[in-house]
């Protein structure tokens, strides 16, 4: 009877909606939390004199962190058109005449002339002024006529004067700056030191030749005489400069510059040949 009337009240509880009681001590416990998981849950203590400031980089708010804007100024004229110059002489085809400007001296014999041409810079106006009040001092002093001083030996600068030198056969080694703008100022350099047997070298940086004679720039240096310490140096440099010069002009004579394609375009061709089942390599497809 009892288990009847128990049953009956569970009956009864379940059509009225409710639930029988669970009973106690039948239930399962939680799993526990992984270890370290509670770590999270315990509060930090902030250091009341050191408050947080979030910043907001919205419009009018905060200022915007530093960033590469390179690519976004705008250069001064005078340097985009630098950087034009160098492109289309890349991208559009250059005679033989101005591209032979581009074969530049090796940086290990350059780094020898410059250091030859150290040593014979022209003395500067301060320089001169002194040697010349010397040499005027020992003349009054002597009361007789000074001893034929020869004038130092120096490097020989200067377009004309360089140009008369190297028509005169006077001229040991010529050098010319691969940049000279315009660049008809020396164009014809190479052929007439050709023709009269006069060694010459082509070396980048009007600039860099301007530091060895106290200017700016300079578009041509003529080493005419050395020391005899310097002779063998000066040989050395003589026999380069015919090797990758002189010796080099009627084939340097026929092949021309430039002709070179942007990133862009050579992909354009890649992509061409390779629908039409062909390979093409980028150094080639850039001198299509």
């Amino acid at each position: 009877m009892s288990r009847c009337t128990q049953s009956s009240r569970e009956c009864q509880s379940e059509s009225r909606g409710w639930m029988p009681k669970a009973k106690s001590g039948t239930g399962k416990k939680p799993v526990p939390a992984p270890y370290g998981a509670n770590k999270g849950t315990s509060k930090t203590q902030k250091n009341p004199l050191f408050e947080s400031r979030p910043k907001n980089f919205g419009i009018g708010q905060d200022f915007q962190p530093k960033q590469d804007l390179t690519r976004f100024v705008k250069w001064p004229e005078y340097i985009r058109l630098q950087r034009q110059k160098v492109i289309l002489s890349q991208r559009l085809k250059v005679p033989p005449a101005i591209a032979q400007f581009s074969q530049t001296l090796d940086k290990n014999t350059a780094t020898q002339l410059f250091k030859l041409l150290d040593k014979y810079r022209p003395e500067t106006k301060q320089e001169k002024k002194a040697r010349l009040d010397a040499v005027a001092k020992a003349t009054a002093e002597e009361e007789a006529q000074a001893k034929d001083s020869k004038k130092p030996l120096f490097v020989k600068y200067g377009l004309n004067h360089c140009i008369a030198l190297i028509e005169a056969k006077k001229a040991s080694l010529v050098v010319i700056a691969h940049d000279v703008d315009p660049i008809e100022l020396v164009v014809f350099l190479p052929a007439l030191c050709r023709k009269m047997g006069v060694p010459y070298v082509i070396v980048k940086g009007k600039a860099r030749l301007g530091t060895v004679v106290h200017k700016k720039t300079a578009a041509v240096l003529t080493i005419q005489d050395v020391k005899s310490e310097d002779q063998r140096e000066l040989a050395t440099l003589v026999s380069a400069a015919k090797a990758n010069f002189t010796d080099k002009y009627e084939e340097q004579r026929r092949q021309w510059g430039g002709g070179v394609r942007g990133a862009k375009s050579t992909q354009m061709l890649r992509k061409r040949a390779k629908v039409a089942g062909q390979t093409l390599s980028v150094a080639n497809a850039s001198k299509l």
